[in-house]
C-alpha cells in the first residue's frame, strides 16, 4: 500500500470554508478529535500522577513502580499537550469565523479588511471578464 498526495480536485483549499482550518490536508472537523471530557480526564490523571509519583518515592515503593509512574506521567503530559493544541485550534477556527468589532463605530478588523479586499478583487476580475 502506498500513500499518495491527493490531487488538486480532491484537496480542499483554505478558501472553501474560512471558519475551518486545514488539518492533514482536509478541513478540521471538531467531531473527529478529542473533546473536553477526554481533556478533563487526562488533566485529572496528570494531577493524580504528579502527586502520587513523588509520594511513591517517599513511601519507599519498589523502584520499578516509581519509574513506571514517572514514565506514565510523561506520556500523559504529552497527550494533554496534544489535546490542548487541538482544542485551541478549534477555538481559533471558531473565532476566525466571527471576526468583527465588538462595538458600533469601531475600526474594521483585519479579517473585515481582508474580506473586502478579496471581494474587490473578485469584482474586478468579473468586470474585466465581462466586457459588455
Amino acid at each position: 500500500m502506498t500513500l499518495s498526495e491527493p490531487s488538486a480536485e480532491e484537496r480542499p483549499s483554505a478558501g472553501d470554508d474560512p471558519a475551518r482550518p486545514n488539518y492533514k490536508g482536509a478541513p478540521l472537523d471538531s467531531e473527529r478529535g478529542p473533546g473536553l471530557g477526554c481533556f478533563w480526564i487526562q488533566i485529572g490523571l496528570l494531577v493524580f500522577l504528579l502527586v502520587a509519583t513523588p509520594l511513591s518515592v517517599v513511601l519507599v515503593f519498589p523502584p520499578w513502580v516509581s519509574a513506571a509512574m514517572l514514565i506514565l506521567t510523561l506520556v500523559i503530559l504529552f497527550f494533554v499537550g496534544q489535546t490542548m493544541i487541538f482544542l485551541l485550534r478549534l477555538v481559533a477556527a471558531d473565532r476566525r469565523a466571527q471576526r468583527r468589532p465588538l462595538r458600533e463605530g469601531a475600526r474594521k478588523t483585519v479579517g473585515q479588511i481582508e474580506a473586502e479586499a478579496h471581494k474587490d478583487d473578485v469584482e474586478n476580475t468579473t468586470n474585466r471578464a465581462d466586457p459588455g
